[in-house]
């Protein structure tokens, strides 16, 4: 099993990404509601909105920061958890146990961690994913599309060299790099004017002088959508409509009504 397969299936199974989906789906559609360029509101604005409300989002659905539920009980402080959300957000808010996700920040950068796993967050334009400029980007982000991809093996510039006149260094710059646990990044897009997204979870490449900005990379919101785990009342849901078709009715004509038809010649 490769990694992307090895990542996806850990993180969907956990509900990791259906999280991170329903996040960014509630951060962007709030963004987009506020947004209002007669109030003054740019790029920018809707720019920082969108991440500071994916931030808030993952923290609500993951149960950190102000939203980490020490009783043990993830229904407590319900109150809080649903604050200023919609009612869709609410209905399809994914359940997760409180723990499962840790908040794991690198260097500041605000991080998410299940296991030895992390993610991190990257803004890119609409579009422009795979062209993303790691090289540009913060030195964290930089570092992080600096670890040493696990697969395929990547040839080493050391490896026209003999192994005594290589030494350990090879490993040594490896080592200098190498993050406290493996880390991924989830890049999301937007565009204001036709309201289209993505979102997408993936290992950075450092693409000094261009190339591929990621080894592998996946569509987070092409994965089919996890089960909502909550509802703020009893109401039954919608049914839909019911495709058994009807058993066969013969309706029995009253017993004159036969008489007279035999009496005319019709039977």
């Amino acid at each position: 099993m490769s990694e992307q397969q090895d990542v996806i299936s850990e993180l969907g199974d956990a509900g990791v990404l259906g999280a991170v989906r329903w996040a960014y789906r509630s951060a962007t559609a709030r963004s987009l509601e506020s947004y209002s360029e007669s109030d003054g509101h740019d790029a920018a604005w809707l720019g920082n909105t969108r991440f500071t409300l994916f931030r808030n989002r993952l923290d609500r659905v993951f149960h950190c920061e102000r939203y980490a539920i020490s009783s043990g009980d993830g229904d407590a402080d319900l109150d809080l958890l649903y604050a200023e959300l919609s009612k869709t957000d609410i209905q399809t808010m994914p359940k997760l146990e409180p723990g499962l996700v840790v908040r794991s920040n690198l260097n500041g950068s605000p991080g998410w961690a299940l296991g030895e796993r992390r993610l991190l967050l990257a803004a890119c334009a609409f579009g422009k994913l795979d062209k993303l400029p790691w090289p540009q980007r913060s030195p964290t982000k930089q570092r992080v599309a600096q670890q040493r991809n696990p697969e395929p093996p990547q040839p080493s510039l050391f490896e026209i060299f003999a192994d005594d006149e290589v030494g350990g260094l090879e490993e040594a710059l490896a080592a200098d790099r190498a993050l406290d646990m493996t880390t991924f990044v989830v890049a999301h897009t937007l565009d204001p004017l036709s309201q289209q997204m993505e979102l997408v979870l993936g290992r950075a490449r450092l693409n000094t002088g261009g190339g591929p900005a990621w080894h592998w990379r996946q569509d987070i919101l092409g994965i089919p959508p996890a089960e909502g785990g909550r509802r703020i009342d009893g109401t039954p849901q919608p049914t839909g409509p019911d495709t058994v078709p009807d058993a066969p009715v013969r309706l029995r004509r009253p017993v004159t009504e036969e008489r007279r038809e035999r009496a005319n010649g019709e039977q």
